[in-house]
């Protein structure tokens, strides 16, 4: 039993000397080499700890093996831009000032959904809120707002601010979400009449995003084209 506790000891004082030594990231900031030596080096770590069989020492020279990859492969990246984008990736626009950029969201595999919930992460509820969203390396959002939803500064605290409200998500990747329907207080009816009279005829299943807010502003982005905003559709319908 002691044999263990010293084991278990000497492999968590060395992890421990390893992860300072890689530096100060938080999980969520980790490039993806930077993620999967990680884990590889916590599945190392339990075997000397539990297996008494196997020599300490074999379980911490792979640990400082993968340290010394990891200076190597950050060197390289540093010095080799394409080298950097192979191991990590580069930074990806999904929204620019014509909307949402389909084809970027099929290379990432991410969904409306996912988008919106990243948008949410950030503090933006509505898509004409945001001039620029990148998708970074780590899988983080960055969101560049257009001059109106600018964070306030102090020349700002003395402008009066319109109410704002939730948008309710009714149309993703061409389906009627119906259980947003009675939130928004609209009907099926009401979304298909849109797309009829207002929307210039689009067929559902070429409708990629629509929102709505209380006030009645529309937010619908195509599959193609850019993103198009509506105000006061509830009275116009």
């Amino acid at each position: 039993m002691l044999t263990i506790i010293i084991r278990s000891i000497i492999i968590y004082l060395v992890v421990l000397f390893v992860f300072r030594i890689m530096g100060k990231r938080q999980l969520g900031q980790m490039q993806p080499f930077e993620l999967v030596l990680t884990l590889i080096i916590a599945d190392l770590a339990t075997i000397p700890m539990a297996e008494i069989s196997v020599p300490v020492l074999h379980g911490i020279i792979p640990l400082f093996t993968l340290v010394l990859l990891h200076f190597l492969l950050t060197i390289l990246s540093k010095i080799s831009s394409r080298f950097g984008y192979f191991i990590s990736g580069k930074p990806v626009i999904i929204i620019n000032p014509k909307g949402i950029d389909c084809k970027a969201l099929k290379a990432l595999n991410l969904s409306i959904d996912d988008l919106f919930e990243a948008m949410r992460g950030v503090g933006y509820f509505s898509l004409d809120q945001i001039q620029y969203a990148i998708m970074e390396t780590n899988g983080k959002v960055s969101i560049l707002p257009k001059s109106k939803f600018s964070p306030v500064t102090n020349g700002d605290i003395n402008n009066k601010a319109d109410e704002t409200s939730l948008p309710v998500n009714l149309i993703s990747e061409g389906k009627i979400l119906k259980d947003n329907l009675e939130i928004a207080k609209v009907d099926e009816k009401f979304v298909l009449d849109f797309l009829k009279n207002q929307a210039n005829n689009n067929k559902l299943k070429d409708v990629l995003v629509m929102t709505i807010d209380k006030s009645g502003k529309v937010i619908i982005q195509m599959r193609k084209g850019e993103s198009k905003v509506f105000e006061n559709v509830r009275d116009s319908l």
